[in-house]
């Protein structure tokens, strides 16, 4: 009786908070995307107005009576023997009934009036009705309204070309004002989480606590609201295909897995900020690594200590944390007990439970689990799943990174340009093949231009073979050429054409990888690299060995160290190929320890890769066996004070040549290919704060360095 009598109380509560019918959310949503197309758009910003708070409102009822009927319906204290199934099952039905009844009141219908497809609800979660409230409000002359819409929509989707260009025109509008840029769904604990970090990397530690606790207090509060959605109807997977209906235990199992799974990933979805693609990395230890950092920068140990405990909970074997931890004992007092925070104890606990049951689903059950935490124990994976949870982990940060990049990409700004291989086909990460990017025409004519003007050696230090002796080295700088073409040696239109290529390839490169962010040139050559007949028996070595374009390769150690003699301020390469009549010479792509190959790019005309310069991309050229293997090779930097001055000087001397031929009876000036427009894309914040030691604040220098690592060459 007194369960009934808390249950009818429950009820009560629920209806009295109820906000009547709730409209479900998809049939709001249609209806007012109709008459946007209809352009009715008073009636298309109420609808969908309407649709976004009946969402909201749906999620709401959902958090409140699930969590209600948890406490009312719990499943506490052992069965007893011989009436467990009556016990569990009890409490099973008594929940469903209390949900029902809930829901009911706070909907003002059946719940399964409110099931949306899948479309819908990823519209939803994208934000995409406000992609349509921004156009209605704009229309109807409420500015302010409008600016709040795109801006909300755009923070979740900030490659979206077309409201990047709304976005900007509103902020050239008289009458915008600044704060009408607000994100209507914005989240508390990023706010916060941002505003803390600020104050950390600023030396702000007082400021930073109190910003740090609040993001931590609000990230476990959406945990928790996310957990609690999880409790849905079981998705069935489009490809299942089972043979006989299950049974009763395993349709229950295979519910209850996928309820526990959902919760898992719920650390992800908190850690990850609307509008990017992977989640912070262990975004709940890292607010105790910064908070201990700060609190004992304040002067407060016992509160260090215990974010320190706290942390220790994940990792309990961090020796520097270990050593803070002693030191922390010392300052308070060996008696004084340091114990972690007790909502990390219950988030812990509650999370290895779950791990525990999964694992033991996938071990026996045939389930999958990608696993979301980095500190999962060792222990608790099953000892035939380790090899696959590491493999598992791999492929998933390898997903990840290539979606981001897929994302950062812009338009290309040339057509008839074919992208042949991305990062995933090339089995890395930012590397790409473009193919027609030069005709066949052009590319004799830059052959022609290499007959004429290359010369032993580099073109460049005089050097006649940088890297081995059984190949013929020429180069050609763009400088040099428009020097040769003004004494008359070569043709100024194949001297122009060498700086027109370049030029097109960096806006390629620029507009794929960093659309929005000026690429400079850092270094151009025109090259050419020919077997020696004579010295190609039992040739053993490569035509350029491994390398990294900005770092030391150490192949031993697995790292690349960013120091002089590399040429640090290199951000991204390229190699634009003239020719394939020859054999070898193929460019190919290597783990970190410069043996392993992951991909090999063979040269033709108009081939253009192009990859970022830092230890991701080690690589080299296969040994040019026959024949002669010409490009242009490039290097571009994000870093104006590096731009490549000879290229200044070459375009002052084509300049000078185009001034001469608009003379009378002068051949018309042919200037650079101007077709290419990349997109802006609006800076990202990011903490890049992250505490790796804790006696003293993360970012010192390092003091080591290994000893006779190899310095890339210049080509």
């Amino acid at each position: 009786m007194a369960s009934l009598r808390c249950l009818c109380l429950l009820l009560a509560a629920a209806a009295a908070t109820s906000p009547g019918r709730l409209v479900p959310y998809d049939l709001l949503y249609a209806d007012g995307v109709r008459a946007y197309f209809a352009r009715d758009w008073g009636r298309a910003a109420e609808l969908l107005q309407r649709a976004l708070q009946s969402y909201a409102g749906l999620r709401a009822a959902l958090r409140a009576c699930r969590s209600a009927c948890r406490r009312e319906a719990a499943f506490l204290g052992p069965p007893g023997a011989g009436r467990w199934e009556s016990a569990l099952f009890g409490r099973v039905l008594q929940r469903a009934d209390c949900l029902r009844h809930c829901l009911g009141l706070r909907l003002g219908a059946a719940p399964s009036a409110h099931r949306a497809s899948l479309a819908v609800r990823r519209d939803f979660e994208r934000r995409e009705p406000y992609n349509y409230l921004q156009v209605a409000f704009f229309q109807l002359k409420k500015l302010d309204q409008a600016v709040s819409a795109a801006h909300t929509f755009f923070v979740a989707n900030p490659q979206h070309l077309q409201m990047r260009e709304d976005i900007e025109k509103y902020r050239r509008m008289s009458g915008v004002k600044s704060d009408s840029f607000r994100d209507l769904e914005a989240t508390p604990h990023w706010e916060a989480y941002e505003a803390g970090v600020q104050h950390y990397n600023a030396d702000e530690y007082p400021q930073a606590v109190s910003r740090l606790e609040e993001s931590l207090a609000e990230a476990l509060s959406a945990l928790e609201e996310c957990r609690a959605l999880c409790e849905g109807p079981r998705e069935e997977e489009e490809e299942e295909e089972e043979e006989m209906q299950a049974g009763l235990y395993e349709a229950i199992a295979a519910h209850y897995i996928q309820v526990l799974k959902c919760r898992q990933q719920c650390v992800l979805e908190i850690a990850t900020k609307p509008g990017r693609i992977s989640a912070t990395e262990d975004f709940i230890p890292s607010h105790l690594d910064f908070l201990q950092f700060a609190y004992d920068q304040a002067g407060n140990q016992a509160l260090a200590a215990e974010c320190a405990a706290s942390y220790l909970l994940f990792y309990p074997t961090d020796e520097p944390m270990l050593e803070k931890m002693k030191q922390y004992r010392r300052e308070l007092g060996e008696d004084t007990a340091v114990t972690a925070r007790e909502s990390i104890q219950h988030y812990m606990q509650r999370s290895l439970m779950e791990k525990k049951l999964i694992y033991y689903a996938v071990e026996h059950l045939g389930e999958t689990f990608n696993d979301p935490d980095l500190w999962t124990p060792d222990e608790l994976i099953p000892e035939n799943l380790k090899e696959k949870y590491r493999e598992d982990q791999e492929k998933q940060k390898q997903e990840t990174l290539d979606v981001e990049e897929k994302e950062k990409r812009g338009p290309l700004p040339f057509e008839g340009i074919a992208v042949t291989m991305d990062s995933q086909r090339m089995n890395g990460t930012q590397r790409v093949v473009f193919d027609r990017v030069l005709t066949e025409s052009e590319c004799k004519d830059l052959l022609r231009l290499t007959k004429a003007a290359a010369e032993a050696g580099d073109g460049y230090r005089a050097r006649r073979s940088p890297h081995t002796p059984h190949e013929r080295f020429e180069g050609l700088t763009v400088l040099k050429a428009m020097q040769l073409a003004q004494n008359g040696d070569v043709d100024w239109r194949d001297a122009r054409l060498l700086l027109r290529a370049s030029e097109k390839s960096r806006k390629i490169i620029e507009s794929y990888f960093t659309p929005g962010k000026k690429l400079h040139f850092s270094f151009t050559h025109l090259v050419c690299r020919t077997a020696v007949d004579e010295e190609q028996e039992g040739r053993m070595d490569l035509s350029h060995p491994v390398h990294a374009d900005n770092c030391l390769l150490d192949p031993e150690g697995q790292e690349c160290w960013r120091e002089p003699p590399a040429y640090v301020y290199r951000d991204y390469s390229g190699i634009l190929y003239l020719n394939d009549d020859f054999q070898g010479g193929s460019l190919f792509f290597t783990e970190m320890d410069t043996v392993t190959v992951t991909a090999e790019v063979r040269p033709k005309c108009g081939r253009l890769v192009a990859f970022s310069s830092g230890k991701e991309n080690p690589h080299g050229v296969w040994a040019v066996s026959r024949g002669r293997r010409c490009a242009i090779a490039l290097w571009y930097t994000h870093s104006q004070e590096h731009a490549e001055q000879e290229r200044v000087k070459a375009e002052e001397l084509m300049e000078q040549r185009a001034v001469e031929q608009e003379r009378p009876n002068g051949e018309e000036h042919q200037g650079s290919d101007h077709s290419g427009r990349s997109s802006s894309e609006p800076p990202i914040p990011t903490s890049g704060a992250r505490p790796t030691s804790r006696s003293r604040k993360p970012g010192s220098d390092r003091t080591q360095h290994p000893k006779g690592l190899r310095a890339r060459d210049e080509f």
